[in-house]
């Protein structure tokens, strides 16, 4: 499939203009949104999305973290999940178990929790949300618990251990993510 998209690109005259960043093939501006000719967006996951093969028997619109691999996995239902890059828990803050998705918010506000604010006092009580806020674009709350799967305006830390345990994705995945997942989905969480 690769082959015959890298020739429709050649056909379309798909190529970056000079000095850009260019896509690779047709397969890099469908998955990665990258447009011929456009530079890499700054804010893209170092991670791109894609389609993988699913042989579990985990129900269509269930989300698997899979901690050691900071890759979450969303249940298609058809044989296929749709796996994106995340960053997971530093050491002393993974965690494993099975959650729900308890509610869903566009831009949230952030108070942080008092074991946050013991570890960083210089953290600030409150912040509405927006672009600067930690959470960034959407959050989907975990249960009961302090855990959320959230965007980040910093998209350099997707694929790595720096989160107080929060799911982290870049602020383009969660949105994604967002639309496809109800209140209720089930959430497993693999510990490393």
């Amino acid at each position: 499939m690769r082959r015959i998209l890298t020739a429709l690109t050649l056909l379309a005259g798909g190529l970056a203009a000079p000095g850009a960043a260019q896509a690779n093939d047709i397969y890099d501006v469908i998955f990665n949104t990258v447009k011929p000719g456009q530079s890499t967006p700054a804010k893209m996951s170092p991670i791109p999305r894609e389609i993988v093969p699913y042989a579990g028997k985990e129900a269509a619109g269930t989300i698997i973290v899979n901690s050691k691999e900071r890759r979450l996995y969303l249940v298609l239902g058809d044989g296929t999940a749709l796996r994106y890059g995340v960053g997971v828990g530093r050491p002393g803050f993974e965690w494993g178990g099975v959650q729900r998705v308890s509610r869903k918010e566009e831009w949230p506000d952030w108070t942080p929790p008092p074991q946050m604010l013991k570890r960083r006092p210089d953290l600030p009580r409150h912040m509405e949300g927006g672009e600067n806020n930690p959470l960034g674009a959407r959050a989907m709350y975990l249960g009961g618990s302090l855990f959320r799967i959230h965007g980040s305006n910093e998209p350099q830390t997707i694929g790595q251990a720096v989160s107080s345990g929060c799911i982290r994705m870049t602020n383009d995945d969660v949105t994604d993510l967002y639309e496809r997942v109800k209140v209720g989905a089930k959430v497993i969480v693999i510990r490393g």
